[in-house]
């Protein structure tokens, strides 16, 4: 897999990290994961690519989380990845793959993880 953002163009954390992997020279394929959903299976693969639970991709500010009852600790990760496929203002972002990879860019800075481990081969 090449350089993938799940990028959300009104984000202005998500723009920083798309300008910082511009400015290393990576030309991500740029998805707008608003206008574009990803499956249930493709967030699955996030997930694991990403190593973390669903809980951990979920958005709350500004989402319908709580009208949701997303809340609810007894919730599975497959009911909250759903709600992630049917409403993806719940997908934290801005999300970056790379072909040694992934990282939730929480904070924004973390993207420089990533080119680092990429340009060193995929070492840690």
């Amino acid at each position: 897999m090449g350089w993938v953002i799940w990028h959300k163009p009104t984000c202005s954390t998500s723009r920083w990290v798309l300008a910082a992997l511009r400015e290393a020279g990576i030309a991500p394929e740029v998805r707008d994961y608003i206008a574009a959903p990803p499956s249930e299976d493709a967030l699955r693969d996030a997930l694991s690519r990403l190593g973390i639970g669903a809980r951990g991709l979920l958005r709350r500010k500004g989402t319908p989380f709580a009208e949701l009852g997303l809340d609810d600790p007894g919730l599975s990760d497959d009911a909250l990845i759903a709600a992630m496929a049917a409403h993806p203002i719940l997908i934290e972002r801005p999300v970056v793959f790379a072909p040694h990879g992934a990282v939730l860019c929480r904070p924004k800075e973390r993207v420089s993880e990533l080119i680092v481990r990429n340009h060193a081969g995929g070492s840690p």
